[in-house]
Parts: structure tokens; C-alpha cells; sequence
């Protein structure tokens, strides 16, 4: 990337696209000018305002991060609006991107749309092997068609529409609504609004036994500009804290907890789902490219980020 450059960002006001906004803020490059959309600007399941937008600001690069996203609960009961919402917004930011020349899309997918029978670590490989979990199928589904929509667009037209995939994100400006958040945000919310109380105990919902790779917002804005600006394959590249970074439900709360300096007791109710037990991803793709990027420690991370929800909570989507 050496001329100006427009980059349109969907989802902007969202938790990676604040976190991108604060990297690039930081940088002050001058041959790059960014736009960060929120919903505000535009219905992107509508096409015709969605070409409106395009035509507003002519970006020559697009970071898709719009989507309609919840929690387990959030997404078992409502599949089929995960499914039609997110399929019309990617096939409008796609084929908009197409008509109007845009050089670059990186989209945003999710490990959760990998298969739910697989073998562990999974990889970039393995996204359309087998169907994903039930409970989030109508999501998956929907994120997987971005995929084939990438290699179509480069096999019939030559684009350069490509995509990552995150393992579970979290930082500052997070969704804290209980009912739709993920599982970070969601834990934070809850002993936030627990210890505002008075109350004594911290109920996490299942086992706790559950493992997943945490991913802070801020390492993967970072991740993000250098695939927009370095990355030239139009396959899925996994970005994603290494294996031995795995933490269980039951280690996130008890890190939460030490954030905010509970000394009450954290219980977990096991007549709630667990999802999937496990969700291992291999960063082997990613290491090859930038063997030396270091990730914010997991118990820095997650201190940051409950310090940011402390003072925003007024403010922040609850």
C-alpha cells in the first residue's frame, strides 16, 4: 500500500473497530484516510444504502466488521435472524465492493464457524469440513459464504477479498447487554452490577470447564492493518494468541474476579449449556508471517479492560 488510501470500516463504533480507530489514531499515517461507520450511517442489509454510503465516500479499501453477533444463548434462539441479517449485509458489502473497484476487503469471520466434529488445533483448511455447531449455525453459515464469496470474486473477477478469523475477541467498548453479549463482557457486566450491590456470590453460568483462546482487541487491530496492508491471499488466515494461551471459563471468572478485587465466592451453575467444549486454533499460519508479534498478557488484558468498563459503564453498550 503506497498511494492515499480511503478505508471504509463496517461495524466501526463496535469493540474492533474502536480498537483499529485507536491503533491507526496512534500511527497518524498520512497516506491513509479512514471512516468508521456505525449504524447510524446506513442499513447494510439494504442495498441501496449500502451503495449510497460507497458513493458518499468512495473508499479504495474496505475492513468488513459488521455483523449481527450475540452470545450462545442469544444465537440458539434466533439462527434463522443470524443467518438472513448477516447474509444480505456481507452480499451488499461484497458485491458493492466489486462495482465500485475497491482494491482490498478484508472480512471478519469467527473460529465458531469452524465444524463442530473436528480434529484439534483446527486451521485455515478445515472451515467448510463438516457443519458447525447447532447452536450457531445461522451465523456460521452466513460467515462461511464469505469465504467462497472471496474465492468466487477472485476466480471470476481477480479481487482482492479476503478474510480473517479471530478466536474470541474482548476489550474496551465490548456489547455488555446480558442477553446478546459474549462471554467476557457478559462476566464483567454481571460481577460489575454484583459487587454494586453488595452481593457475595458470582454465578457463572455452566461447568466452567469449557477452554477458549482470548484474543485482546487491541493485538488484533494490530493483526488486522498488517493483513490489510501485507497480506495478498485471498484464503482465511486464523488470528489468534497461541495454543498454550488456552484459558477455561472457570480460569476467565477467576481472573475477572481478581480485577475487581472480589472476595466473594464464584459458583457455576451447571444446569446451563456449555457450547462447545473446545475451540483450539492453530496461529502456525500466522507465526510463519510474523513469528515475533507479542500478545498483551491474558491477566494485563483483561485488567485493562475491566478498568475500562469501571469508568464507561454509564456509557458503554449495556
Amino acid at each position: 500500500m503506497s498511494e492515499n488510501k480511503v478505508i471504509l470500516v463496517t461495524g466501526g463504533t463496535g469493540l474492533v473497530g474502536k480498537a483499529i480507530q485507536q491503533v491507526v489514531e496512534a500511527e497518524k499515517r498520512p497516506d491513509e484516510k479512514w471512516i468508521f461507520l456505525s449504524s447510524k450511517d446506513g442499513d447494510l442489509c439494504d442495498y441501496n444504502e449500502t451503495k449510497q454510503i460507497f458513493e458518499k465516500h468512495h473508499p479504495t479499501h474496505v475492513i468488513h466488521l459488521a455483523a449481527m453477533v450475540g452470545g450462545l444463548f442469544h444465537n440458539m434462539s434466533h439462527n434463522l435472524d443470524f443467518l438472513r441479517k448477516n447474509m444480505h449485509m456481507n452480499d451488499n458489502i461484497l458485491h458493492i465492493s466489486f462495482e465500485t473497484g475497491v482494491v482490498k476487503v478484508v472480512s471478519c469471520l469467527s473460529t465458531c464457524i469452524f465444524p463442530d466434529k473436528t480434529d484439534y488445533p483446527i486451521n485455515e483448511t478445515m472451515v467448510h469440513n463438516g457443519p458447525p455447531h447447532p447452536s450457531n449455525f445461522g451465523y456460521s453459515y452466513a460467515k462461511r459464504l464469505i469465504d467462497i464469496q472471496n474465492k468466487a470474486y477472485h476466480q471470476q473477477h481477480g479481487c482482492m477479498f479476503t478474510s480473517v478469523i479471530p478466536c474470541n475477541v474482548f476489550g474496551p467498548h465490548d456489547n455488555y447487554n446480558l442477553e446478546s453479549s459474549h462471554v467476557i463482557p457478559g462476566l464483567i457486566r454481571k460481577l460489575h452490577d454484583i459487587m454494586k450491590t453488595g452481593g457475595e456470590t458470582f454465578t457463572v453460568m455452566g461447568t466452567g470447564k469449557p477452554l477458549r483462546q482470548f484474543i485482546y482487541s487491541l493485538d488484533l487491530a494490530k493483526l488486522f492493518l498488517w493483513v490489510l496492508r501485507e497480506y495478498q491471499e485471498t484464503e482465511p488466515i486464523i488470528l489468534s494468541v497461541d495454543e498454550k494461551s488456552e484459558v477455561s471459563i472457570k480460569e476467565l471468572a477467576e481472573e475477572i474476579g481478581k480485577a475487581y478485587g472480589f472476595q466473594g465466592k464464584i459458583e457455576f451453575d451447571t444446569t446451563k449449556a456449555d457450547g462447545q467444549y473446545k475451540k483450539t486454533a492453530s496461529n502456525a499460519k500466522l507465526r510463519k508471517f510474523l513469528p515475533d508479534f507479542e500478545f498483551t498478557p491474558f491477566s494485563v488484558a483483561i485488567k485493562e479492560s475491566v478498568d475500562w468498563y469501571k469508568a464507561n459503564h454509564e456509557i458503554a453498550r449495556n
